[in-house]
């Protein structure tokens, strides 16, 4: 039966070598299967199984084809050739007669060759169209070996309502190939159902199962003309109204015009305009930014001041209560107008230098987007409402400086208010600030003067006076000790480290109860001392 369509395999082809990237592989695998089916030269024997009151005509054994590739491919491992003859399966060139998945078992699965006719190599693309075509003549034939499959008949349902105003065309295509098949041999009709049906599990396969017709990008990109011609299985075309089974061969591919060759002269000049990083330039860029951060990263580098939880420097703590921000945080906000915007310093200071020059609207209005995109949905309307109010209405209190094209999509989209009303404008206004505001700050004496200032450390003499002070405020006529070498009573460098943090827990009064007990102690004449009243609070 292979044999008896060869003449059918040149039929519809439209230049293969120029349409298909895989065509290299499709002719490796098309001269094994020429191979096998050749009695001659030491084929695989196909022959027709006799069965309980049938015959299965034209098959081959998986282990006939697993056994003829070790031999006439110099295969050693039966494994290896498995592989191979799953991935020729695969292709559709050989398929099970009874199983809709395409593998290579080493047994006595019975396998058939794919007739030339739907070998991929005639760079088939069928549409749905055709497939509801098949799907809807298998469903005419009231026949075990030809009900659809679950997977099948969900695709029927879909493609049915997909094409539900022409189905009728559709249906009557099918009963026209009915007719036709049954005018044919029974074991000619039982071998074209098995090859059509393993074809369309090629192009349409089993849910799981890889598509092997979807060509690689990179591939298809190397083509001289990437367009690939679309063909009909049963001459079928969406608009068609034919009722002809016969298959309708596909036009050549048109040669190259002076207008394609325009377009691509276009399309090359505007690939040398095209800015293209170098990889060098990449790395410099990568280089340049991890040296910018580095201070920044605690892995890389020691935080300053250090971590109050694994040393005695309860510095961090001073500075965080602090209103002044620390000189390493003031330079990061020259590393770029985002990182100043996301530190809540950051935008205050430069809120404050808006003010002096009077353009603090500008800043108030980026705000106000930006919380008008964390509103929730029932606040957005008349958050919305407001900004347009305070800020670009009319004879707005804190009108922003916008131009005639922001100004016009922004007045159409607040009549359909929603959380992404102003995006136009809050952009205009994030590079006016960027491009002059931002530069200005930067180079303004309130920037320069917050990034040369130097916080003085307290010393350790400081930290015991502040020590004191709370002692006393909290029982006056508490005493403390300011010389510099401790007491044989006093405690370790672990427990001066808890009472220092213990103290801090205090001053905030998160612990309410525990401050009341240590108030307590501090005021029992027994333990007079704060390190004898700080074990005490502990076991509380």
């Amino acid at each position: 039966m292979a044999q008896g369509s060869g003449d059918q395999r040149a039929v519809g082809t439209a230049d293969p070598e120029e349409s298909s990237p895989n065509m290299i592989v499709y002719r490796k695998i098309e001269d094994i299967i020429t191979k096998m089916q050749d009695d001659k030269t030491g084929g695989v024997p196909i022959r027709t199984v006799k069965s309980f009151l049938s015959k299965i005509p034209s098959v081959v054994t998986g282990t006939d084809i697993v056994q003829w590739l070790m031999k006439n491919l110099s295969i050693e491992d039966p494994v290896e050739a498995i592989h191979l003859g799953s991935l020729i399966a695969a292709q559709g060139y050989v398929f099970p007669i009874s199983d809709h998945v395409l593998a290579m078992k080493d047994d006595g699965t019975f396998y058939r060759f794919q007739a030339p006719y739907f070998w991929p190599s005639n760079c088939w693309e069928p549409e749905n169209t055709d497939y509801a075509i098949y799907l809807c003549k298998r469903t005419m034939q009231n026949k075990a070996r030809l009900e659809l499959a679950d997977y099948e008949a969900e695709n029927l349902a879909r493609l049915q309502r997909a094409f539900a105003r022409k189905w009728e065309f559709i249906f009557m295509q099918a009963e026209a190939q009915v007719k036709i098949d049954r005018k044919k041999d029974k074991t000619e009709r039982k071998i074209l159902d098995s090859q059509e049906r393993a074809f369309w599990d090629v192009h349409r396969p089993v849910p799981g199962c890889v598509n092997t017709t979807e060509m690689d990008i990179r591939k298809c990109r190397r083509l001289k003309n990437p367009q690939k011609v679309k063909k009909s299985v049963y001459g079928v075309t969406e608009e068609s109204q034919s009722q002809s089974p016969v298959h309708i061969p596909s036009q050549p591919i048109r040669k190259t015009t002076k207008e394609d060759i325009r377009k691509q002269i276009t399309f090359l000049n505007a690939q040398i305009d095209r800015h293209c990083l170098k990889m060098s330039k990449v790395a410099e860029s990568l280089i340049a930014y991890t040296e910018q951060y580095v201070e920044y990263d605690p892995l890389i580098t020691p935080a300053e001041p250090s971590n109050p939880w694994i040393s005695d420097d309860i510095a961090l703590w001073d500075i965080e209560m602090s209103k002044e921000p620390s000189q390493q945080r003031v330079k990061r906000w020259g590393f770029s107008f985002d990182e100043m915007l996301k530190d809540p310093m950051g935008r205050d200071q430069f809120l404050r230098f808006l003010e002096s020059e009077f353009s603090s609207e500008n800043l108030r209005f980026w705000l106000a987007v930006q919380d008008l995109k964390k509103q929730p949905l029932q606040d957005v309307a008349k958050r919305v409402e407001e900004i347009w109010q305070e800020f670009l209405a009319p004879g707005a209190p804190s009108a922003i400086n916008l131009d005639s094209h922001s100004y016009e999509i922004t007045s159409q989209n607040v009549k359909d208010g929603g959380r992404y009303t102003f995006e136009d404008a809050q952009e205009h206004i994030y590079k006016l600030m960027k491009s002059d505001s931002y530069a200005r700050f930067l180079r303004s004496n309130a920037y320069q003067d917050l990034l040369l200032a130097k916080k003085k450390p307290e010393s350790e003499q400081g930290r015991r006076t502040s020590l004191e002070k709370f002692t006393r405020s909290v029982l006056p006529g508490a005493t403390w000790s300011n010389t510099a070498s401790p007491s044989p009573a006093a405690p370790s460098a672990r427990s001066t480290k808890a009472f220092l943090f213990f103290k801090h827990v205090l001053q905030g009064g998160v612990v309410r109860g525990v401050r009341n007990r240590w108030q307590e102690m501090l005021g029992n004449p027994s333990k007079p001392e704060p390190w004898g009243a700080y074990s005490y609070c502990l076991q509380y």
